[in-house]
C-alpha cells in the first residue's frame, strides 16, 4: 500500500517539480489519509424522506392497535425492549459503516419487522431504503443483543422453585401430577448451507435446524436447545443437549413423591411424544394399536396428550407471532441459530409484558391444529414448524413400571 502511494507521489513530484523532501512527505500523508467515498444508491439517499421507518413509525406510535399489529407487541413493551438492548447493540456493532449510521431504534424496528413478517433481506432493504448488507448486519447484531440481554431475565436457567412452580401448574391446570415440563423438537426450515452435505437434510426432504424446547404449563419456554442437524432424532438431540447433562444425566429435577391418593413415590417426569424414548424421567404415549384395544391405556394417552399440548401450543404461538418460521431462513447457520434464539426470548418477553388469555389461545391453537391436520391429509403445505420423526428405542422395565403407575392413577381418578 505504502509503495503504491510512494510511486504515485514520485510521479506527481516529477511532473510538478517539488523542490523539497518535506513537500513530498506532506503529499504522501495527504494521500494516505484521504477518506474513501461511500457509494450509496440514489434511492437509499432519500431514506429520511421515504423510508418506511421514518415515514410510518411516528404514525404507528399514535395508534396502539396498529402498533401491536405491526410490531407484534405493545408500544410500552417495544420501548422496554429498546431500553434493555440498546447499549448491547452499541457494544456488538460491526465495522459496517452503514450499520453504524443507523440508530439503535432503527435497528430494533428492523429486526422486529424481519421476525414478524418473515420478509427477505432484499425486501426489507427496499422498504427501509438501506443496503442488503446493512440489513444482514442489523439482524446479526440485534439478534445477539436480544439473546444476551433477555435470556438471563426471561429465560434463565430453571431453579428448584421454578420446577416446583411448573409441577404445580401441570397438576392444577392440566391434571397431570408429578410433571415438570413438556418437551418437543421442531424442524426450522433453512436454505441449504454451503458444503454441509446431508447433515441438515431431514426426513421431510428439506434442510433444517432443530429447535428443542421444554415448556411450562403457561406456554413459556423453560429451556431451549437450538442448532442440531435436521437429520437427527428428538432423543439423540435431547441426550446430547446441555439441558440433559445439567438436569437429567444421573440427577433428579425434583425428588420423587407419591401421586395424589397413593403411597408409593413416583419420579417427577417430563412428557413428550413418540419422538422420545420412554425413560424413568420421560413419559410418552402408548402406540395406537394398544390404545385401540385397551381403554385404560387410551385414557392415559388422553391425559398425557392434553397436558403435552402446552409445548405444541407454545410452538404454535411462536410461529404465528413471528412469521419468519413460515419460510426458509436464508442466512448463515450461525445467524439462523441467533434468529431462533431471539424469537424464543421474545416469545417469553412479550407474554410477560403484554399478558395472555389462556381461553382464547387454546381455542386458536385447537383451530390451528385442525387446520394442520387437514393440510396433512390433503397433502397441502407443511405447517411452519414440523415435528421430528418417531423413535422405537428400547426402554427399561423401570420406565414401564412408572408409566403403569400413571395409568392406574388416571383410571382411578377419571
Amino acid at each position: 500500500m505504502i509503495s503504491c502511494v510512494r510511486a504515485r507521489v514520485q510521479l506527481i513530484a516529477a511532473k510538478m517539480s517539488y523542490d523539497s523532501d518535506e513537500e513530498v512527505l506532506l503529499l504522501i500523508l495527504a494521500l494516505r489519509h484521504k477518506k474513501k467515498k461511500k457509494w450509496v444508491h440514489e434511492i437509499n439517499k432519500k431514506r429520511l424522506q421515504y423510508g418506511e421507518y421514518h415515514t410510518l413509525f411516528g404514525h404507528l406510535e399514535s395508534d396502539e392497535d396498529r402498533f401491536f399489529q405491526y410490531f407484534r407487541m405493545s408500544r410500552s413493551s417495544f420501548e422496554d425492549l429498546h431500553e434493555i438492548i440498546r447499549l448491547e447493540i452499541l457494544k456488538l456493532q460491526t465495522r459496517n459503516n452503514y450499520t453504524r449510521e443507523t440508530s439503535d431504534l432503527f435497528k430494533v424496528s428492523g429486526i422486529i419487522m424481519y421476525l414478524a413478517t418473515g420478509n427477505s433481506f432484499h425486501t426489507i432493504s427496499f422498504s427501509f431504503r438501506v443496503g442488503r448488507s446493512t440489513v444482514a448486519g442489523i439482524v446479526e447484531e440485534v439478534t445477539r443483543a436480544i439473546w444476551n440481554k433477555l435470556q438471563p431475565i426471561y429465560m434463565p436457567a430453571p431453579t428448584l422453585e421454578k420446577w416446583k412452580e411448573s409441577a404445580a401448574g401441570y397438576e392444577e391446570i392440566w391434571g397431570f401430577p408429578n410433571c415438570v415440563g413438556s418437551i418437543d423438537g421442531k424442524h426450522v426450515r433453512i436454505k441449504c448451507p454451503a458444503n454441509s452435505g446431508s447433515n441438515y437434510f431431514n426426513y421431510k426432504s428439506y434442510h433444517s435446524i432443530v429447535l428443542l424446547a421444554v415448556v411450562d404449563p403457561f406456554y413459556n419456554f423453560l429451556v431451549v436447545d437450538i442448532g442440531a442437524y435436521g437429520r437427527h432424532s428428538d432423543s439423540g438431540i435431547f441426550e446430547n443437549s446441555s439441558f440433559y447433562s445439567e438436569y437429567i444425566a444421573g440427577k433428579e429435577i425434583l425428588p420423587p413423591k407419591p401421586l395424589p391418593g397413593a403411597n408409593d413415590p413416583v419420579p417427577h417426569v417430563i412428557i413428550g411424544d413418540e419422538g422420545f424414548g420412554l425413560q424413568n424421567f420421560l413419559m410418552r404415549p402408548f402406540p395406537k394399536h394398544i390404545t385401540a384395544i385397551d381403554e385404560s391405556k387410551r385414557r392415559y394417552n388422553y391425559r398425557l396428550c392434553r397436558a403435552r399440548r402446552t409445548v405444541e401450543n407454545a410452538f404454535g404461538i411462536l410461529s404465528e407471532k413471528w412469521r419468519i418460521f413460515h419460510r426458509p431462513i436464508d442466512c448463515k447457520i450461525e445467524t439462523a441459530i441467533d434468529i431462533v434464539k431471539a424469537a424464543a426470548c421474545l416469545h417469553n418477553f412479550v407474554r410477560h409484558k403484554d399478558g395472555h388469555d389462556f381461553a382464547s389461545e387454546i381455542r386458536e391453537q385447537q383451530q390451528l391444529a385442525r387446520t394442520q391436520e387437514t393440510a396433512t391429509r390433503t397433502n397441502s403445505t407443511d405447517p411452519a414448524l414440523v415435528s421430528l420423526a418417531p423413535t422405537n428405542r428400547r426402554s427399561s422395565s423401570m420406565a414401564f413400571e412408572i408409566r403403569e403407575k400413571f395409568v392406574q392413577y388416571f383410571n382411578e381418578n377419571v
